[in-house]
């Protein structure tokens, strides 16, 4: 079974090979996500900013299998792993991602593996024909997550940004549970310190 290709024009080539129309296009989206975030804003990453789509249904599933193809993964890690290509500035959704999966199950190119409470997915010997009958396409869905990663700056990394909002959290926590003088030069000692080891790194 063969996925529709979405590189078969000139146009497509050359987005693959040296950017294209495409780097504009993934210079702007990390631009204006950047300034949402700048605003305090995050929402528009998840799936896409506003009304631009990364990737297609089919441009989805290619990502998805050779994600699989690497190793056997959960649902919510291939949601990760996507966010992480793109440097954070997309993710697709798991009402994209989890339908997907099933779909490409019941075509017998992934499969399921009980993990507990949940299941892993891995690619079968059908899903690697396939993936290797779309290996320009595939190629052109993942050089267009890493493309947006490009424009990411180091200090907007997803894990920076998660472990910044962690803190955050943390410290309103605390002070919202007693704002005492105390707590307050503990919260600032701990920050002073972590900023130190930061430093050394």
């Amino acid at each position: 079974m063969h996925f529709h290709k979405h590189c078969g024009n000139g146009s497509d080539r050359r987005d693959h090979r040296r950017g294209g129309r495409w780097e504009g296009v993934a210079r702007e989206f990390a631009e204006a996500i950047g300034a949402e975030w700048g605003q305090g804003r995050g929402g528009g990453r998840r799936g896409g900013f506003g009304r631009m789509r990364v990737l297609d249904g089919s441009e989805l599933r290619l990502v998805l299998l050779t994600l699989i193809a690497e190793e056997p993964r959960h649902g919510y890690d291939l949601i990760r792993a996507v966010e992480t290509l793109s440097g954070g500035l997309y993710a697709p959704s798991p009402g994209m991602v989890y339908p997907t999966l099933t779909l490409l199950a019941d075509e017998g190119l992934a499969e399921e593996i009980p993990d507990g409470s949940r299941k892993r997915y891995a690619i079968t010997d059908a899903g690697r024909a396939a993936l290797a009958a779309d290996e320009g396409a595939a190629a052109v869905a993942m050089a267009r997550l890493a493309e947006l990663g490009r424009y990411v700056s180091p200090t907007d990394a997803p894990e920076i940004r998660r472990a910044l909002n962690n803190l955050q959290a943390a410290i309103n926590n605390r002070l919202a549970a007693g704002s005492d003088r105390g707590a307050t030069l503990g919260v600032a000692a701990i920050l002073d310190e972590a900023a130190g080891r930061i430093e050394r790194l």
